[in-house]
């Protein structure tokens, strides 16, 4: 029986013991999804008769010795913008409502083939950009632990699902900051891969050079799980890099003692202003890694509005080049807030692009200085708790510059995990970010893990 969420790893745990059915878990998610999503919005499409025969199926394997992993028969669900076999994917808009995909992309394939249960598709902001918005086919997602205030975008059903408990996995994609900024508001461990370290094929594009796929769950390890199964090159997506993939949920153990870790603390003291809430959160982490035994010292990039700009130059340009047709032929389709911004796309020169670009191999270069004789460096994620999701949807349609620092780790393509640091005075999450140098992804979530091992934060889940 189980009475109680339980993580992706105690749930492997307990189905290799024989100790859980892969139809107890599932059934166990979906009463949980029927009794709590009403208020959440964080699914927009239910698998729940396919979960419940992908999962007595995958009981029957496991019962004759065909265990295929550790995610095996775990429930998981996906983004709306990863295309999945004969079910409906929308990235949440008008434009795609009767869109079936004829074959599963890269990442819903490996999913699949590790034996895991998908249980449904999760809200989204229209075509991972725009949102929260009230003006498309489905409501936004709510933040489960104060249903007024924001998710954060756009993996905002897979922040809310995870955190309230709903699926024990989940996956999201970060394009400036969509998985690593919900995770953030939603007190989960969202982790961004290094770029091309996950294949991209059969996710729908915003960005072609700053799309990333990752996942989002309760714990780091759980992240790891997800990253051993999806992880790896994928021949139809140009970016994909062949390379030597580390077990990723082994490589988090054996702690931090001795590490080198870097602090940017420009980007919430100076740069932009954390409230003190969220100073004091990012503070006593950095103590809890010193007594980890890391040995920490500060570090200096380029200014956070120098990557805010080029970030935002590249990303509008290319989404603009995506959406341009349907702008022009079907633009009421879209919501106001997704027009709004995809249309600025339309005002960005081609030298505007050419400088953004030439900016953003500069501060490739200084990041990989500033790297230089480290393991990992750690700064702000969110700079103040989840706001209200009211407030998220007026116009101008950019206000969440100032609440994050996520931008400068799509720029340089390099790993970047957001972890739960503490709670406001509202009990609202406050969270710090780990990175690193691009393709040591086990290090990052090494810190990860080591940090969540020693602080409080994962025993507490939203009422």
């Amino acid at each position: 029986m189980i009475d109680a969420p339980i993580t992706a790893a105690e749930a492997a745990r307990r189905i290799a013991k024989r100790k859980l059915s892969s139809i107890e878990l599932t059934e166990y998610c979906l009463a949980r999804i029927a009794e709590r999503d009403k208020s959440l919005n964080a699914f927009v499409l239910l698998l729940a008769d396919e979960a419940r025969a992908a999962a007595r199926r995958a009981d029957r394997e496991i019962k004759a010795g065909c265990r295929r992993g550790p995610l095996h028969g775990v429930p998981y669900a996906l983004k709306d913008i990863y295309e999945t076999q004969g079910i409906r994917t929308t990235a949440h808009s008008k434009l795609l409502i009767n869109h079936v995909p004829k074959r599963d992309g890269a990442v819903a394939r490996r999913l699949k083939e590790a034996g895991g249960i998908l249980i449904g598709k999760l809200a989204t902001h229209e075509f991972a950009t725009g949102g929260p918005a009230f003006d498309l086919p489905f409501p936004p997602a709510r933040n489960p632990w104060h249903t007024a205030h924001f998710t954060g975008g756009s993996s905002s059903g897979s922040g809310a699902a995870a955190a309230a408990g709903l699926v024990p996995l989940t996956m999201g994609s970060d394009t400036s900051g969509s998985i690593r900024g919900p995770a953030a508001f939603c007190g989960i461990a969202g982790f961004k891969p290094s770029y091309g370290l996950v294949g991209r094929s059969g996710v729908i594009p915003l960005s072609y050079s700053l799309d990333h796929c990752g996942p989002m769950c309760w714990t780091v390890e759980d992240c790891a799980l997800m990253l051993d199964a999806i992880a790896g090159h994928d021949p139809e997506d140009p970016a994909s890099v062949v390379t030597p993939k580390p077990r990723f949920a082994r490589a988090i153990a054996g702690g931090i003692r001795g590490m080198r870790i870097g602090v940017v603390r420009h980007f919430h003291e100076s740069d932009m202003e954390a409230t003190d809430e969220a100073r004091a959160a990012i503070d006593a982490a950095l103590e809890v890694l010193r007594k980890l035994g890391a040995r920490l010292t500060d570090v200096t990039l380029p200014h956070a509005d120098d990557w805010d700009a080029s970030c935002r130059v590249i990303l509008y340009a290319e989404a603009y080049a995506i959406h341009e047709k349907d702008l022009k032929t079907r633009p009421d389709d879209y919501a106001a807030i997704t027009r709004g911004r995809l249309e600025t796309g339309a005002e960005i020169s081609a030298a505007d692009y050419i400088h953004a670009l030439r900016r953003r191999r500069q501060m490739c270069l200084q990041y990989a200085q500033a790297m230089d004789g480290l393991d990992a460096l750690v700064t702000a994620c969110s700079l103040a708790p989840a706001p209200v999701i009211a407030d998220m949807a007026k116009p101008p349609y950019f206000t969440m510059r100032g609440r994050l620092v996520l931008a400068p780790f799509n720029m340089v393509g390099a790993p970047a995990l957001s972890v739960c640091a503490g709670f406001s005075s509202q009990g609202l999450p406050l969270s710090i970010q780990i990175t690193g140098r691009p393709f040591e992804d086990g290090t990052v979530l090494r810190v990860g893990h080591a940090y969540e091992q020693a602080t409080p934060w994962r025993e507490k889940r939203p009422n």
